[in-house]
């Protein structure tokens, strides 16, 4: 798979640089890194591309500034590419008007875009838009999530002093936050690592959005860290201590 990132900035830098570090035989990764900044009405597209852009399969579009949507349909022209995926882990970088519009130019050109929000929510089969769930059928966003996307681990572990002593990153979040959380979970208790999991993840740190969003009436960034969370707790599940407290005062019915 030819893949062509756009990036702007560090949110961007660090995605292209975890695909290129972790990349799967047979792709091919281009970046183009956009102005910084760019006009708030883009009247000539081609005056902020450049000459040529390689041709590729899939966009990925990390840019930081809603400028980045208008180019979008010249860079699908340049390229050729088939498809787009145009993350939205700040509402401010893609606008929901914006999206539709975006989606409107693209499907003059028969190329699908998606809009994962968080991006790190893209599965194989399925990603969010705030709480729903958005069920697709694409071969190179498919391609793509299969190995970057919404994390996915297999957790080992030592059955006996209930440890965690090992985790295969399956799928690693685009930024490559899930093999940073991978790595500090090894030596965890399994009844911790839920929490420890979260909080890596904050260390990282995630470059989601903290303000609360409407969609999920909360930050994109906890959202993508209870993503992390999930794909943990999937693993563990069957090993952890639950606990069951009984109200001061209350009598069990058999007694």
């Amino acid at each position: 798979m030819r893949l062509l990132v756009i990036t702007q900035g560090e949110y961007g830098q660090r995605m292209v640089n975890n695909i290129r570090d972790n990349l799967p035989s047979g792709w091919e990764v281009e970046e183009w890194r956009a102005p910084a900044s760019l006009p708030l009405v883009i009247d000539y597209p081609e005056d902020l591309l450049p000459g040529k852009l390689p041709a590729s399969d899939l966009v990925l579009s990390l840019g930081e500034n809603p400028g980045i949507a208008e180019l979008l349909p010249e860079v699908v022209r340049m390229t050729g590419a088939r498809a787009v995926i145009a993350p939205v882990d700040r509402n401010e970088w893609m606008p929901r008007g914006l999206a539709r519009q975006l989606e409107s130019w693209l499907k003059e050109q028969q190329v699908p875009v998606f809009f994962p929000k968080p991006l790190c929510s893209l599965a194989e089969d399925h990603y969010n838009v705030g709480r729903h769930r958005v069920v697709y059928y694409n071969e190179l966003v498919s391609e793509f999530a299969r190995y970057f996307g919404r994390p996915r681990f297999q957790v080992q572990l030592d059955a006996a002093n209930k440890t965690i002593t090992g985790v295969v990153v399956e799928r690693d979040a685009t930024c490559g936050c899930a093999r940073y959380v991978a790595q500090g979970l090894v030596g965890v208790a399994v009844d911790s690592a839920e929490f420890e999991a979260g909080m890596l993840h904050h260390h990282y740190p995630c470059l989601a959005a903290m303000g609360i969003d409407d969609d999920f009436a909360d930050t994109i960034m906890h959202v993508s860290g209870h993503i992390m969370q999930d794909g943990i707790k999937q693993q563990i599940a069957p090993f952890v201590t639950v606990m069951y407290f009984t109200p001061h005062g209350k009598v069990d019915e058999d007694d």
